[in-house]
């Protein structure tokens, strides 16, 4: 059982562990709005180094236990700030997204705040809405690791 859930700033030593993460095909399922190829580290790397030259995206790690489980970020996306976070499978279901979530929220004080997830993805959908969010709507949008269009839910924090 986890007994600490904390973040830090995100570092060059995590990218790989962060990728790999990423590559899990049932994450990157649950996830549906992922990267074309999951694999493909030069794209990951790239993508890395344009978010994290963003001033207005504040990257972070999850840590269970002091060991690096996921990441979460807030960026501004069309003028809205918004949320994103990536568990590590191995932890799914002991609360460690949503101890995360709780604690980017008292350092991001931006309200509203906007996040995503596809609408079949219930335990992100519960993390988020245990968290204060609220459904506003729903999206289709082109899901990479499904390779189709799928429902997402907008979720907002006000």
């Amino acid at each position: 059982m986890i007994s600490q859930v904390t973040l830090r700033g995100l570092e060059d030593a995590d990218l790989d562990v962060l990728f790999e993460f990423m590559r899990d095909p049932e994450s990157v399922r649950m996830a549906a709005f992922t990267a074309e190829d999951p694999n493909d580290r030069g794209a990951f790397d790239a993508h890395m180094r344009k978010i994290r030259a963003n001033p207005e995206t504040l990257n972070q790690v999850i840590l269970a236990d002091g060991v690096v489980v996921g990441s979460i970020a807030s960026f501004v996306m069309e003028g809205d700030t918004e949320i994103t976070y990536w568990v590590d499978r191995e932890v799914w279901g002991q609360g460690v997204a949503g101890r995360a979530v709780a604690l980017l929220l008292e350092q991001v004080t931006v309200r509203p705040l906007h996040a995503r997830v596809a609408s079949d993805n219930t335990a992100s959908m519960r993390v988020l809405t245990r968290a204060g969010f609220k459904p506003v709507g729903t999206d289709v949008g082109w899901a990479a690791a499904r390779k189709a269009e799928i429902e997402e839910t907008i979720l907002v924090l006000s």
